[in-house]
């Protein structure tokens, strides 16, 4: 057996910096300044532990832009670097000075670096970078210069204050960056809410006490004590407004939230808000922004969030979140999993308390809530135990049910011979009025469907709750809504049927596959087209996919003819002449056409037309 060491060549170690170290250029700023905020971390502990004596100051981050000289400076006030120092730490890559100070000191300030490398992500967009520092330390001050080969050189300088000058000479293929606008927004982006000061360029304010007088001072770009880092016990509702205000400055306010924090098993800290939601979900995703110590690390939390989730917005901030070397990937790893699963008992604790503790105001809210509630019943298996008890069914009447709570409403009239509780619902009640009202004849309830989610809600309720089935109110006439063991009799004779039977054929020649006779109330329509529920909603679910089920979309429908109606049982089997007839039977199923909608184009003007001849 032989062992040995793998070699890696310096002279290439650039060019793959260069290239393939971070999945985004812009990133270098975002490395670069959390280094900063770093070393200004530092020398708050060594100070709180007396290991550092001397005057703290404000500790600040400046950015600075030299558009003619080709240069950004990040420059801090912190623990600063001794010749001794920028040997080791900025000469071995992958060597995080960061990390050693966290084993040393179990710092109480966070600390942002981890692996070693973001001081390099300085090389993707400059020839040549310069690094001037004094330590806290007593001795004197140092300049670490590297053009992106491995050779460097470092050089004793005259520098009176503690602290570290990053100085990047921005390559030709990066002089986008040196654009006021472009690092404005990239410090937008991922330092928003670093906790220490960054301070890029001037803004003129008012003078306090004089009117009409400006000053010119720093411009501080982030909030270095955001509302998730605070105790909740010292907030108001108004803070948590404003601070979603910070967040999304053009959206309605939100409708409540959770302040999330936990140390144990992981650490986690955050405030999740319940914003107004539409019934189009895919403009309310990615809403939510993942931090790691205050730096901001991506909006795609699909991997920590379960999906439902993703409708909510706010800020997730963990150091225990376990990310590839450029921050942008969550990686693998049973932490993921721990804080989906608590983030998830915490939603569904708070919706739960505002059920229990207001329940009228949780309805009032519930054309919101409810989209969010309904997603996660149905793509969440644990969330759906605990939802069921705070799903809310909506009736025509504007009166809300939990659903054992329907399930008692509707125990006596809508049960049906197979012991089923038939819920009977409508996803319009203005157009299918006639349908309702019939309904409401039979002293029958029925809720309104009013999301594109409940078709799915319906399925997995049928599912998990076995004595429940969902129907649309036009699924079939309102005496066969409820299957019951009674029959309600034909007042004409088999041979009558079949003459009202053939009449209905050759006037509805295109159609006569659809015909059915059907003894029913005389108070329901003579001809009632149905939408069988199972095809009407395999219809609509492949719709809602993009996809379409050819030439049959229009054809899931059945034409019932009444024969107990007067318009049926007296007028039409005594009329005289065969045309007449037809006309009349063609005349009752453009009606009911009417009623569902179905009447179009010339159709339609036909039917006017012919409506105008009855009336003369």
């Amino acid at each position: 057996m032989r062992e040995g060491k793998i070699s890696v060549q310096t002279e290439n170690i650039f060019p793959i910096i260069k290239k393939f170290l971070y999945s985004d250029q812009e990133i270098f700023l975002r490395e670069l300044v959390s280094n900063a905020v770093d070393a200004s971390q530092k020398i708050k502990t060594l100070s709180s532990k007396g290991e550092y004596q001397g005057e703290l100051g404000t500790l600040q981050v400046r950015v600075e832009l030299d558009e003619d000289a080709k240069t950004i400076s990040i420059i801090d006030n912190g623990i600063g670097l001794t010749g001794e120092e920028a040997e080791k730490y900025l000469n071995q890559v992958a060597f995080s000075s960061a990390q050693e100070f966290i084993e040393k000191y179990q710092s109480e300030n966070s600390i942002i670096g981890h692996f070693g490398l973001g001081f390099y992500s300085a090389f993707m967009v400059a020839d040549k970078v310069e690094v001037l520092s004094k330590s806290y330390q007593d001795g004197g001050a140092i300049k670490w210069t590297c053009d992106g080969n491995p050779e460097y050189t470092i050089e004793d300088i005259d520098k009176e204050e503690r602290g570290t000058e990053v100085k990047l000479h921005i390559s030709d293929d990066a002089k986008e960056y040196l654009s006021q606008s472009k690092i404005t927004e990239l410090l937008d982006k991922y330092c928003k809410f670093l906790p220490v000061e960054i301070i890029f360029g001037t803004e003129e304010v008012d003078v306090e006490g004089e009117e009409d007088k400006k000053e010119t001072v720093d411009r501080i770009i982030n909030n270095p004590h955001p509302l998730w880092k605070k105790s909740p016990s010292d907030l108001t509702d108004d803070d948590y407004k404003a601070f979603y205000r910070e967040l999304y400055p053009y959206s309605p306010a939100p409708l409540f939230w959770i302040h999330l924090n936990i140390d144990y098993p992981f650490n986690l800290t955050g405030v999740l808000y319940f914003p107004k939601l539409s019934n189009n979900i895919e403009l309310q995703r990615n809403k939510i922004h993942l931090y790691s110590n205050q730096v901001f690390v991506t909006d795609e939390v699909k991997d920590i969030v379960p999906e439902f989730l993703t409708l909510l917005h706010g800020v997730i901030d963990s150091p225990d979140i376990p990310l590839n070397v450029s921050r942008s990937y969550l990686q693998a790893d049973s932490n993921v999993k721990k804080i989906s699963s608590y983030i998830t008992k915490k939603v569904s604790e708070k919706l739960k308390s505002l059920f229990k503790d207001d329940r009228e105001a949780y309805q009032e809210k519930w054309s919101e809530i409810g989209t969010l509630v309904k997603y996660g019943m149905i793509t969440e298996e644990k969330f759906y135990d605990k939802a069921k008890d705070f799903l809310l069914l909506k009736n025509t009447e504007d009166k809300y049910f939990t659903m054992e709570e329907y399930r008692e409403e509707i125990q006596e009239l809508q049960t049906n011979k197979h012991d089923k509780k038939v819920v009977i619902y409508t996803q319009d009640a203005q157009d299918h009025h006639s349908y309702i009202t019939a309904a409401k004849e039979k002293s029958y309830d029925v809720v309104v469907s009013d999301s594109p989610l409940d078709n799915h809600l319906y399925q997995q309720l049928e599912h998990k709750e076995s004595d429940f089935v969902f129907v649309r109110v036009d699924s079939s006439t309102t005496d066969k809504l409820i299957e019951k063991d009674e029959e309600v009799e034909s007042v004409l004779s088999e041979k009558e049927q079949g003459k009202v039977k053939t009449i209905f054929e050759s006037g509805l020649e295109s159609w006569k596959d659809k015909i059915q006779l059907q003894a029913l109330s005389p108070n329901d329509h003579p001809v009632v087209i149905t939408k069988p529920e199972f095809m009407r909603r395999m219809q609509e679910m492949q719709a809602m996919q993009g996809n379409d089920l050819g030439g049959m979309n229009m054809e899931f429908f059945d034409i019932v003819i009444n024969t107990n109606h007067p318009l049926i049982a007296q007028k039409l089997t005594k009329m005289r002449g065969d045309d007449k007839k037809k006309d009349f039977a063609r005349y009752l199923f453009d009606l009911a056409r009417l009623n569902q909608k179905m009447l179009k184009g010339n159709d339609l003007s036909d039917f006017i037309e012919r409506s105008l001849k009855f009336v003369e």
